[in-house]
This record gives structure tokens, C-alpha cells and sequence, in this order.
């Protein structure tokens, strides 16, 4: 018997609050990493009406101008005149930021492998930045090997931006939303049931000529035409006003996207978020790990897809768990997969860090559309340098 089943996922643009705070935190992390890549940087950022607070534990041997940062990453959103809601020279910028715990520092800077067997090896010299569970995932239903609603909903938020941005619709604002529901035959997607799309704009421009425009130069840019039919709904700006947006109209935190950032809801999401954290917290090399390893199964045939969850204990190097989930798609002994694992990675976060060059100024531009199945982007957990030699465990 067939089966069928709807997908739904969303996506915000850039100038949704939440990820104008996730930008500045990235943007501030960027700025440390650039001049001390050994920095321990826990940044979050709240936005609300006129104000801005940059909050957090750094300790770096950088110099960083954070008032700077703030306004240079507002005024690039588009949030650069009172008019559209938000002034990056107009609003006040509270910075409050102080060093991470000795507490903390403690583990992160010499594990208990370290400590219990000193110079044995060098990747024990980090312990994990805390305790957690991560989550990684992939699937050959994408070229990008996401999930296809995930990965459109993205696609929509950033047309938003590039219309807006590039003049093509001159009314929009920084503020936007999509979602994307896809109807799937026998775990294969086949067609998009439902397209909404919110999008913040100027007061003097009719519901009729939004959705339009939005219609005809972004959605229809976007879905696929064989993946239309004539029961596709499309929802755009349903309340007809959005006038108001951005931090005028929603305190904004950072890490509050979280199933935004990864995979739409499909699969597992871990406890913590990305932002504004140097990668010595594996709740974002942990994570990025676990999409590396994902993805490389998926791609080297393996399976069809895959979920890798992986889970630290703070101050500890070694993983206390790494498991591979297949769900029922592996090509081979999926017990073979997760023996296999651990011995073509190695999970320690300082060996992660250094295998996928994570002490580099590379994260503000993940901080919106998604950290995973970037095809514009050249980042290293999106690699497949794995694939031989999880072909060769097999061989």
C-alpha cells in the first residue's frame, strides 16, 4: 500500500529578529576569530525597539570595536532608517560582555584525558565546552542531500532578500517568512502542497500587487515547476498587512531558530544552538560534525539517509556516544556503519576543529538560510572527502 504524507518546514530572512541577533553574534565572533583564532567567544544579542544588547562570555586577545560591529551588521540587513522600522545609527547598543568561567576554561583547555595520561596525545589537549547531544542529518532526496521542504523554504527567504536588496521589488522591508509543504509517495517527494510567504513592506502598496509580485519574482524563481499541479495553495501575506517588523515588532534572541539553522524539523535537533559560539562548544562543531559524517555516508552510497547523533561530557575529549540512525535505508550492515564511524573520524573536538578549520572567521555568513546544504557557500562540513574511505571499510 502506498504511502503518503505531508513535510513542512519554514525559514526566516536575514531581518527577522531572532537573526538579526544571530548576525550580530556571528559578526561578533568573526571579529575575534580574525585576530585570535584561540578565542573562547559565547555571544548572544537581544534586539527590541530602538535598542540593542550584546551580551556574553569572551575571553580573546582581540580588539574588537562590538558598537562597530552592531551597526555595520544592521546597517547591511537594511535596517538603516527609522522609516523601515529599525536605525542602526539611530538605536542605543548596550555591550555586556564579560570573561568565560575559570570554571569552564578549565575542562575546555585540558581534558581529563590530558590530565590522567599528559602528552599522549594532542588532540585530549581540549575537553568539550560542555556536556550535550548533537545531531546530524542527510538525504539523497536533494542534490545538496537536505530535505527538499527545508532547502525550498531557505531558497524563498533568500529571493526575498535578493529582490529587496537588488530594487526588483522596491517596497519590501528586511522582515520575512516562508514555509514550504511537501507532499511525499513512499519517502520520495512529490510535488509541493502549500506555499506561504510573509514579507514585511511599505504602507502605501496593495495585498494585490504583494502577491503578485511576490508570485511572479520570487516563488515562481524558487518551486519547481514539475513540483507544481493545480492543488498547490499559495498563501502570501494572509493577514494583507505587514507593515510593521523587524525589532519594532518582536524582541529578538539569539539561537531561537534553531530548527531553521538545520533540517526543518526532519530528524533530530540537539539542545543547543549555534551562534555567537567559537567552535571549542560542541554544540556547533559537534553538530557540524555529525553533518560531515552524515552527508559522507549519504554520498558514498551507504544509505539513503542518515542521521548521526554524537554526545559529549564537559571537560571530557573522547564522545560518550556516536550513533548512526539509517532508518531502514542502509545498502550494508548498518552495525558496520556505526563500528565504522569512529575509526574514519575522530570526535574529539580538537581534532574536529582542526579537520574542518573551524578557528576560522567563516560564520556570520551562516547565520541565515541555513547551515547546512550551502551550495553557495564553500564550508567545510559540507564536504565529501570521506567517501573513499568509507568505501574502502566496505570493500
Amino acid at each position: 500500500m502506498d504511502s503518503h504524507y505531508l513535510i513542512s518546514s519554514e525559514s526566516v530572512t536575514e531581518g527577522h529578529p531572532d537573526k538579526v541577533c544571530d548576525r550580530i553574534s556571528d559578526a561578533v565572533l568573526d571579529a575575534h576569530l580574525a585576530q585570535d583564532p584561540e578565542a573562547r567567544v559565547a555571544c548572544e544579542t537581544v534586539v527590541t525597539t530602538d535598542k540593542v544588547f550584546v551580551l556574553g562570555e569572551i575571553s580573546s586577545k582581540a580588539d574588537v570595536d562590538v558598537d562597530s560591529i552592531v551597526r555595520e551588521t544592521l546597517r547591511e540587513m537594511g535596517y538603516d532608517d527609522h522609516d523601515v522600522g529599525f536605525s542602526a545609527d539611530g538605536c542605543e547598543i548596550h555591550v555586556l560582555l564579560k570573561e568565560q568561567s575559570p570554571d569552564i576554561a578549565l575542562g575546555v583547555g585540558c581534558s581529563e584525558e590530558e590530565r590522567s595520561m599528559p602528552g599522549e596525545n594532542e588532540a585530549n589537549t581540549m575537553g568539550a565546552g560542555d556536556q550535550g547531544m548533537m545531531y546530524g542529518y542527510a538525504s539523497n532526496e536533494t542534490a545538496e542531500m537536505m530535505p527538499l521542504p527545508v532547502l525550498l523554504a531557505h531558497k524563498l527567504t533568500r529571493r526575498l532578500t535578493d529582490v529587496r536588496k537588488e530594487g526588483l521589488i522596491d517596497y519590501l522591508r528586511p522582515d520575512g517568512k516562508a514555509q514550504v509543504t511537501v507532499k511525499y509517495l513512499n519517502g520520495d517527494p512529490v510535488g509541493v502542497e502549500t506555499v506561504v510567504v510573509s514579507a514585511q513592506h511599505r504602507d502605501c502598496v496593495t495585498h494585490e500587487q504583494i502577491r503578485r509580485d511576490i508570485l511572479d519574482k520570487v516563488i515562481s524563481e524558487v518551486i519547481p515547476a514539475d513540483m507544481v499541479g493545480p492543488e498547490t495553495r499559495y498563501y502570501i501575506n494572509p493577514t494583507g498587512r505587514f507593515v510593521i517588523g523587524g525589532p519594532q515588532s518582536d524582541v529578538g534572541l539569539t539561537g531561537r531558530k534553531i530548527i531553521v539553522d538545520t533540517y526543518g524539523g526532519v530528524g533530530r535537533v540537539g539542545g543547543g544552538c549555534f551562534s555567537g559560539k567559537d567552535p571549542s562548544k560542541v554544540d556547533r562543531s559537534g553538530a557540524y560534525a555529525a553533518r560531515y559524517v552524515a552527508k559522507n555516508i549519504v554520498a558514498a552510497g551507504l544509505a539513503d539517509k542518515c542521521e548521526v547523533a554524537v554526545a559529549y561530557a564537559i571537560g571530557i575529549a573522547n564522545p560518550v556516544s556516536v550513533w548512526v540512525d539509517c532508518f531502514g535505508t542502509a545498502k550494508v550492515d548498518e552495525g558496520e556503519i556505526n563500528r565504522m564511524v569512529s575509526e574514519v573520524f575522530d570526535w574529539r573536538p580538537y581534532a574536529i576543529i582542526k579537520r574542518l578549520g573551524l578557528q576560522a572567521p567563516i560564520y556570520r555568513q551562516t547565520s541565515s538560510y541555513g547551515h547546512f546544504g550551502r551550495g553557495d557557500l564553500d564550508l567545510p562540513w559540507e564536504r565529501t572527502d570521506l567517501v573513499d574511505s568509507m568505501r574502502e571499510w566496505f570493500a
